[in-house]
Formats: structure tokens, C-alpha cells, sequence
């Protein structure tokens, strides 16, 4: 953070909590890193943060309620400071919602159990300020590899599951956007961390092969020009894009939500 190369959000794994355990422990995780200058904080001075749940459970939403035990989780983020939520897509699992490949705002009575499971795209002219947004990654049916056999894309990267070309062009297919600004293409993959099994895939011959697709494919400058943003940047712009900015989204990735204090502070 310090070199300005990224930044923190929340990832939370919790089994069997109530509203008020789970309450307390995100207040006291976002004290300890915002006191250290780690998260954002809003116009009011609260610390601010995006969220994934672990094991992908959020709103209690397991048939068999593992991994979670709180129902009301959204309204309960968007209390403690939470602005978007990022953990989806979620398949093959059980936990996947009906909405794929869309940006959206849950709707409905946000208490109840998968209160994510439907919503209303985010659009050019509506931007609500009562829930948390729901940024979700591509998600689609791909071919293998060399191969005929169709094979699922949610835009997991791993060690058995690697970034190809056909991958990176099977996640911009997807168009996700902002109904109304069709220009701005988000695309939000996801790994488990960088611990030894996954390591190389980012930070070997695949994570570099990545960036290469990326550069060569999707930033000429004409049709395409490529953005890499943090999680609270990616907020930002999708933000602008619904107040129908427009231009080059570079321009809006402090829009509504500005950096932590610690970003480029000197070491």
C-alpha cells in the first residue's frame, strides 16, 4: 500500500454467528486496521471497505447454514461501512446467486436469508445510497483448452486452472457494465491468495503470460484501453457510471470514495 501498488478490503470467514458476534468482530477487525491506516474512511470519517465472505456464504446462505449463521448479513455490512460486496461468482457451488455477470443492488427484504439472490441492475440515472452494491465476475459456459469439452468459467485463477487467452476473452465477452455505459467493461477475477499450491500461476510464467494477453489484446488505445483498479476504484467508477460520467474511467477512481491515508505514504 505504501508503494501504491494496492490496497486492503475485508475478507471474513465465520461459522454459527449472531448479528451481534458478527457486529462486533467487523468493527473490531476495521478499528484495528483503520487505526493503522489501512481502509478508507467516508465523508463522515467511517471506515469504509469492500467485502468477500468466505467460503462464499454470505447472508447465511448454505442449505445447511454452515459457514455463516446471520440471515440479515447485508444490511449489517452497509452498516459497519460497507460499500460493495465482491463475492460472487461462487460456482460450481450452492451458494451462486440467479445473478450473473451484472453489477446490481439487492432488493427486497434485505434481512432475509440470500437476500442477494435477485436485484436490480445498476443503471445510468440510479444510484442507491441504502444498500451495498453487488459487483459480480464473468461467468460462463467455455470450451476446454485444446479440447471440445465445455467446461464452466467463473474467473477463479489457480494453480489447475490458469489464465489462457481463450480465458481473458471469454471474461470480456461477458460485458459487464452499467446498463447505459456500455463503453466501460468491468472484469473482476478472483484467486485464493498466493500461498505455495497457487503461488506460480500469479506470480509465474501464467500470471505473467496474463498480463501479456492483457497488453496485447485489450489496450491498442482505439478499441480498447486497459484500467487495472483496486476493489474501492472499481466502486468509484461503476459510481460515476451511474451518475453518467463519462470519458476515460481513469478519471474517476477517487470519485465518491477516496484512497486510504497509508496509500503512498513513505515508508
Amino acid at each position: 500500500m505504501r508503494a501504491g501498488l494496492g490496497e486492503i478490503e475485508l475478507h471474513l470467514h465465520h461459522d454459527g454467528a449472531t448479528e451481534a458476534q458478527l457486529e462486533d468482530d467487523i468493527l473490531t477487525g476495521l478499528g484495528r486496521y483503520s487505526d493503522r491506516g489501512h481502509l478508507s474512511r467516508g465523508a463522515d470519517g467511517r471506515a469504509r471497505y469492500a467485502f468477500i465472505h468466505g467460503n462464499w456464504a454470505l447472508a447465511n446462505s448454505r442449505p445447511d447454514g454452515r459457514h455463516c449463521g446471520v440471515d440479515a448479513e447485508l444490511p449489517l455490512l452497509f452498516n459497519t461501512g460497507c460499500y460493495a460486496d465482491f463475492t460472487f461468482p461462487s460456482l460450481p457451488d450452492v451458494t451462486q446467486p440467479n445473478m450473473v455477470n451484472q453489477i446490481y443492488w439487492p432488493t427486497g427484504d434485505l434481512r432475509r436469508r440470500r437476500a442477494y439472490e435477485g436485484g436490480e441492475r445498476a443503471r445510468v440515472g440510479v444510484r442507491h445510497h441504502d444498500r451495498i452494491l453487488m459487483i459480480t465476475g464473468p461467468v460462463a459456459i467455455a470450451r476446454r483448452a485444446e479440447r471440445w469439452a465445455a467446461r464452466l468459467e467463473y474467473g477463479a485463477l489457480t494453480a489447475h486452472d490458469p489464465p489462457t487467452e481463450a480465458r481473458v476473452r471469454s471474461w470480456v465477452s461477458q460485458n459487464i457494465h452499467v446498463a447505459g455505459r456500455p463503453e466501460w467493461v468491468f472484469v473482476k477475477v478472483y484467486t485464493h491468495g498466493a500461498a505455495a499450491a497457487q503461488a506460480a500461476a500469479l506470480l509465474g510464467e501464467p500470471g505473467r503470460s496474463l498480463h501479456q494477453i492483457l497488453a496485447r489484446h485489450y489496450n491498442d488505445g482505439q478499441s480498447w484501453q486497459l484500467h487495472y483498479v483496486t476493489a474501492r476504484e472499481m466502486f468509484n467508477i461503476a459510481v460515476a457510471a451511474m451518475e453518467g460520467r463519462s470519458g476515460s474511467p481513469d478519471h474517476y477512481r477517487d470519485h465518491v470514495l477516496g484512497p486510504p491515508p497509508l496509500r503512498g505514504a513513505a515508508g
